[in-house]
């Protein structure tokens, strides 16, 4: 096995080798080429259940992502399996640092009593590798845990800005967590949380404003449009320091995949590949465009539109894409 042949590094990540799957994750993160080159075995063969953990900086999330794994090693059932769930994968979605270009490995600090099990992987993601950014790594990193033999992945982003929603969304369930008063520090954010969410978790329940805080966000269910599979999104109370409510979270997350199975889960597989299709189709674009910037003719129309020769739009006309 060499450290940079795909097939072989998945062979042996099959065989629980974890310096090989951490070397394909890399792989995948970081070079397009070879990520596509296996990328039949890795949409094609078992697949994972994925869920994405978003929400707010400090709602605690990688707190509850830890109780998560902890329980789901107990909790979770595979799709037509009759035992426990064998492995866990979780993806932390860290911003990148600015001097290594690597992820900050703020969540992994927060992991530190799953290091050491075996039924336990965990990695981090960065900013960085595809040209389409995490919106394709991170689906292509699904897709290795799944080939790998991982039955359910918990994919952790930083935040809720538009990448991590984006993120999120590429689960095949997605988690939002808030905290008592969450209202008026996202208020710009909740059209987009009430479309990519499936649970609420309203997480350190044990502070003041927890039950306004439900109150709210079940007036704003209420309110807003209904889904087109018909789901509406449950909220569970936890309190993760304490593990209070793990198990309620469970419960609700094998709601959720009831109803996925009894064929919503169709749709959105669909909607979710129409997705990636087009954000693959655009990073190759934007790849071609980066090409087309380094030629001579790219230049030659730069100093034109620069000096007043030409206007921008009439310049594009005249480039063509190779």
């Amino acid at each position: 096995m060499t450290k940079r042949d795909p097939e072989a590094l998945l062979q042996a990540a099959k065989e629980q080798n974890r310096v090989a799957l951490a070397r394909l994750l890399t792989v995948v993160e970081n070079d397009e080429v070879a990520a596509r080159g296996i990328a039949p075995l890795l949409w094609t063969g078992h697949r994972a259940f994925s869920i994405g953990i978003t929400g707010a900086p400090g709602a605690g999330k990688s707190t509850l992502t830890d109780r998560m794994i902890a329980t789901s090693l107990e909790r979770f059932v595979p799709a037509g399996g009759s035992a426990a769930i064998r492995e866990v994968g979780v993806l932390c979605v860290d911003p990148t640092s600015p001097f290594s270009g690597g992820a900050i490995l703020g969540d992994r600090v927060r992991m530190q009593d799953h290091a050491l099990d075996a039924r336990v992987f965990i990695r981090s993601l960065a900013t960085r590798g595809h040209l389409g950014g995490l919106s394709l790594a991170v689906p292509d990193a699904i897709g290795v845990l799944g080939a790998a033999g991982f039955d359910l992945v918990l994919v952790e982003t930083v935040g809720v800005g538009q990448v991590e929603l984006e993120v999120a969304a590429t689960a095949d369930a997605t988690i939002v967590v808030l905290t008592p008063g969450w209202g008026d520090a996202m208020q710009a954010a909740k059209a987009g949380l009430l479309e990519i969410a499936d649970l609420f978790v309203i997480n350190k329940a044990d502070r003041p404003g927890a039950s306004e805080a439900r109150r709210d966000l079940s007036q704003m269910l209420d309110i807003g449009s209904a889904r087109p599979d018909g789901w509406r999104p449950l909220i569970v109370e936890t309190v993760a320091t304490s593990g209070d409510g793990t198990v309620e979270l469970f419960d609700a997350i094998d709601a959720l995949r009831a109803h996925l199975a009894s064929g919503a889960g169709v749709a959105r597989r669909r909607e979710q590949a129409a997705t990636l299709l087009r954000r693959i189709y655009a990073a190759r674009m934007a790849r071609a465009v980066e090409g087309l910037a380094a030629t001579a003719t790219f230049e030659r129309l730069v100093e034109d539109v620069a000096t007043g020769s030409i206007d921008p739009y009439a310049a594009v006309d005249l480039l063509q894409l190779p």
